[in-house]
């Protein structure tokens, strides 16, 4: 099963832990020990380096596909450690083909994410506002392409 991830970047620490625990929890409905789950992330801060974790943590393995080459630079930089470990796990690392990060490379990158996986996991709570590229974006291309997706945003989920 390919399992895609789009998402908020700006949690709380709690909200991370409570998100965390809720994307375990449904990735083990896929089955108990992993095997056969591949995540496809962008690798975002927030909620794609959560389900990276997540994924990993449950038995599975993933992809990332980066905006650009310079997209480590956007990862605020008490991330970068835990970035840099996730990139490093990672079974396969695609690129779009953009010199640089920004919309048009988010916009790319979550296009190639969604043409690589079976359905999609949203950590959204739900609003549908959004720059291109953003959480609100994805699900909406998901939407336009009927692509099963899973809402998380459980109790205790909040942004900064």
């Amino acid at each position: 099963m390919r399992i895609g991830i789009t998402g908020h970047t700006n949690l709380t620490d709690v909200g991370a832990e409570v998100i965390y625990s809720a994307l375990v929890q449904h990735l083990h409905s896929y089955g108990d020990d992993g095997s056969g789950l591949i995540g496809v992330t962008c690798l975002a801060d927030g909620a794609d380096q959560l389900f990276a974790r997540a994924v990993r943590d449950v038995g599975g393995v993933y992809e990332v596909v980066l905006p650009a080459p310079d997209y480590r630079r956007v990862v605020p930089a008490e991330r970068r450690r835990e970035f840099d470990a996730l990139l490093a796990g990672a079974r396969t690392v695609l690129s779009t083909g953009a010199k640089r990060s920004g919309r048009s490379a988010y916009v790319a990158a979550n296009r190639i994410m969604l043409d690589r996986v079976d359905e999609l996991i949203a950590v959204w709570d739900g609003h549908e506002r959004g720059d291109p590229g953003g959480t609100a974006d994805v699900v909406t291309l998901a939407r336009d392409r009927e692509m099963p997706m899973t809402v998380i945003w459980p109790a205790g989920a909040e942004r900064t």
